[in-house]
């Protein structure tokens, strides 16, 4: 495992005219084994789940998001599938749906970037439209490109 810098910006619209932006920088670790890229961060405040340690494993054909801590969920995205999680907060439980529009991601050993765009649904009805944008850069990289 690798000390990474985490760029995440997120897209959240529940209309096409309404769209909400989260953008923040973590710390993280990851790891790439030449076809599989694992990288973990734990939550923030800014996110609304501090408490919660975040894993993405980034396979060819499917990302998988797991959540464990405050809020614990376990999200698989596989391009123009429909997938369904729970989602557990300390409010409750919700069984909820993924569509998998478009999943993009161009990663190797020292980082790369992951682009998803999904469409949340909760019995049958839209909630949300997503996309889910990373950025994973070494650390040491990180100081180096930095004097170029």
């Amino acid at each position: 495992m690798k000390d990474v810098v985490i760029s995440i910006r997120t897209v959240h619209a529940v209309d096409m005219e309404d769209e909400d932006y989260l953008d923040f920088t973590t710390d993280g670790l990851y790891t790439y084994d030449g076809e599989v890229g694992c990288l973990s961060y734990l939550e923030t405040e800014v996110t609304g789940m501090e408490g919660t340690r975040t894993s993405v494993i980034v396979m060819p054909d499917q990302v998988v998001v797991d959540r464990d801590g405050l809020i614990t969920s376990r999200m698989i995205f596989k391009e123009r599938e429909k997938s369904s999680f729970l989602y557990n907060t300390p409010y409750g439980t919700a069984t909820m749906n993924i569509s998998t529009r478009r999943i993009s991601h161009s990663l190797d050993e020292h980082g790369g970037n992951v682009e998803i765009d999904y469409v949340v649904d909760m019995e049958h009805a839209v909630v949300t439209r997503n996309q889910f944008r990373l950025n994973i850069t070494e650390q040491n990289l990180m100081g180096e490109n930095s004097n170029v």
